[in-house]
């Protein structure tokens, strides 16, 4: 990712903005509901040293004195789901890329509670996003 960076500042014209936003090095949580009706399922146990690495090179290049970190924010995203098996296929999308721990305990909590619901609900990945604003040196 330095070498990235280092190719957005060749091509950045002097004092340009360079927007940094991806998930945070956080592991998301499971739910069901949105917004403030939201309730806890359980963590996904993805591997975040991506998360780190992005971290890191984003760090050196501010260090190396080619940006200026302007702002930086974090903020809960949530990525809604209408039923079990669409989580199941964004569970698997994850699993293709990396090999993560099983997560059939926590698939089979979220169908009981899913079951026993009156109403059907929308289920949520939730998980912190990372923005940064870095200016050009």
């Amino acid at each position: 990712m330095v070498h990235a960076l280092s190719e957005a500042h060749r091509v950045l014209k002097p004092d340009g903005l360079l927007i940094d936003l991806r998930p945070a090095p956080a592991h998301r949580r499971l739910g069901i509901g949105q917004g403030r009706s939201w309730q806890l399922v359980g963590p996904l146990h993805e591997v975040l040293d991506d998360d780190h690495a992005a971290d890191a090179a984003v760090a050196r290049v501010v260090r190396d004195g080619l940006f200026r970190l302007e702002k930086r924010f974090q903020f809960t995203l949530d990525r809604v789901m209408d039923n079990p098996d669409e989580v199941r296929d964004f569970i698997a999308d994850f699993d293709q890329r990396r090999s993560l721990p099983p997560h059939t305990d926590l698939l089979e909590r979220l169908e009981r509670k899913y079951a026993r619901l009156r109403k059907p609900s929308k289920i949520s990945v939730r998980g912190p996003m990372h923005l940064a604003v870095l200016r050009k040196l």
